[in-house]
């Protein structure tokens, strides 16, 4: 009897195959497998302009806050952080985000070091990866988010105060 081989993802604990040639940067705190699927979900996302509008920004914050530690940048962490609040907290439309989150970028120049929750959650991208349309990968994308800021609350009221301090007018 022979076992597959598997590696698990540092950041989110997600057990793949191991994939040899799955190729990895290493910028977050990931698995070239854990990677890979990221990139799927990506690429739907940037196949369907609906879909895209709705989590685009939810799918890349909540992938790296669920991918912090590791090389993954302070500044990262907390612009991310920064997207999820503004979704989940203040309730601004996704496509408002980035310009908050660049606003952001401009103006803080040192940036807090958020240690990483122990546990991010019971969901993974590749949860969102299994959706079977687009209706359902924004709803698992979505609910993957809203995990994975959930998780970080022991931080929300420092980015809340960092958003506020920092982004004029955000709302």
């Amino acid at each position: 009897m022979s076992t597959i081989a598997e590696r698990k993802c540092p950041g989110c604990k997600l057990r793949m195959p191991l994939q040899p040639q799955a190729a990895y940067g290493g910028y977050y705190h990931c698995s070239p497998e854990c990677w890979s699927v990221y990139g799927e979900v990506l690429g739907f996302e940037f196949s369907n302009a609906v879909v895209f509008s709705q989590v685009h920004q939810m799918t890349v914050d909540a992938y790296a806050v669920q991918h912090a530690g590791g090389p993954h940048p302070d500044k990262s962490v907390t612009v991310h952080l920064a997207g999820l609040h503004a979704a989940h907290e203040l309730g601004l439309h996704p496509m408002r985000i980035p310009g908050l989150l660049q606003s952001l970028a401009n103006n803080v120049s040192r940036w807090p070091c958020f240690e990483p929750p122990a546990w991010s959650g019971p969901l993974t991208v590749f949860d969102v990866a299994l959706a079977g349309s687009p209706a359902e990968h924004v709803k698992r994308a979505k609910k993957w988010s809203r995990f994975v800021w959930d998780a970080w609350s022991s931080h929300h009221g420092h980015v809340a105060a960092l958003v506020e301090e920092y982004v004029p007018l955000f709302a």
